[in-house]
């Protein structure tokens, strides 16, 4: 995949991200519903394990809540693009590495074995 077709789609899913966010559902997701339904949600309250950057899927410190989802789609974009772009290119170089090791010959060297 080359760098244009890769920032291509890196801006459209931001615009999706921008664009789309603002209009998501405000009832909250099954978990959560389960519990609000069950009358168990107020146990949770205040208990959470890791502190959320973006709680409920909104920027904090915005006041205009629309602005506020759409900010915290595009930082969440560009985060899962980050965290999968940097993961593509260790891969890429394990790759690049571990075929270095058949270069010249037919058998595989140390560990590595070949599949069929």
């Amino acid at each position: 995949m080359n760098k244009k077709t890769l920032l291509v789609g890196l801006l459209v899913a931001l615009a999706v991200a921008a664009l789309l966010s603002p209009f998501a559902s405000p009832s909250p997701d099954g978990l959560e519903r389960v519990a609000e339904d069950q009358g168990f949600l107020h146990l949770a309250e205040g208990k959470e394990l890791i502190h959320a950057l973006m709680p409920d899927y909104v920027f904090p410190g915005i006041a205009h809540e629309g602005l506020a989802t759409a900010l915290a789609g595009v930082v969440g974009t560009l985060l899962v693009f980050a965290a999968m772009y940097l993961l593509v290119r260790v891969i890429l170089r394990f790759n690049r590495n571990a075929g270095s090791e058949y270069a010249g010959n037919d058998q595989p060297s140390g560990n590595i074995q070949r599949k069929a």
